[in-house]
């Protein structure tokens, strides 16, 4: 008997075109917040692109081509935010004209997000050096959402490696004023399994970049995000 015969597969799929920073390297925990049937494909900027241009992000759009994705999503968050929101519109757009579907960025992800839990205020954490971590509170503050505290760690590279411990730490300081909701910025810092702790510890909801970009593109084509990580 042909084995193949008794196959049903391969199943439909959903397929979600992903443009990463450069230097992005945790493709893992994006996949963590997608179900079975969901397809990511992720493609990446030139080495050393600055993260807010338009043509680079263009350019990796155009990867997509073959595979035909049903939405794309710029995993970024500083990349999204540094041109304030207009710039955060023009990467939108530019995408869109590349690709044909919609797209979106982690930045409107997370204002998206806010609307939706109704959260007024946010505190932030942040891994960047002061100066791009106020950028993002601007970005908030012109969306009508005010920072009710903030902590970053100062880092430029190697994000990736922050550990658990540290990330919750910076959570905690940036969570120590009157916030409706708290959200990990970058898409490169290491989020996933924090998530459940820091909310029982906290009280509010904690939004991470990767998670924010996820229910976004998902919610662009009618899917449900994976079941978040179970609280210990």
């Amino acid at each position: 008997m042909d084995s193949s015969a008794l196959l049903p597969g391969p199943p439909d799929q959903h397929g979600v075109g992903v443009v990463a920073p450069y230097d992005f390297a945790l493709d893992r925990e994006l996949w963590r917040w997608v179900p079975d049937d969901v397809s990511l494909h992720l493609t990446r900027t030139r080495y050393r692109a600055r993260a807010s241009d338009e043509a680079p992000v263009r350019t990796a759009v155009r990867a997509f081509g073959a595979v035909r994705p049903e939405v794309v999503a710029y995993a970024c968050t500083a990349g999204s935010f540094a041109g304030g929101r207009n710039g955060e519109r023009r990467l939108c757009d530019a995408m869109e004209r590349c690709c044909g579907v919609p797209a979106l960025t982690t930045s409107g992800a997370l204002l998206e997000t806010l609307r939706e839990l109704d959260a007024r205020r946010v505190a932030v954490a942040a891994p960047y050096p002061g100066r791009v971590t106020r950028r993002l509170t601007d970005y908030l503050a012109d969306a009508g959402v005010p920072v009710a505290g903030r902590a970053s760690l100062g880092l430029t590279e190697r994000i990736w490696r922050v550990p658990y411990d540290e990330v919750a730490a910076m959570a905690r300081r940036a969570a120590a004023g009157p916030a409706d909701a708290l959200f990990l910025s970058c898409t490169n810092l290491p989020t996933y399994d924090l998530l459940p702790p820091l909310e029982a510890e906290l009280g509010i909801p904690v939004l991470s970049a990767n998670q924010v970009t996820m229910r976004a593109a998902l919610g662009r084509i009618g899917v449900r995000p994976a079941a978040a990580p179970a609280a210990a």
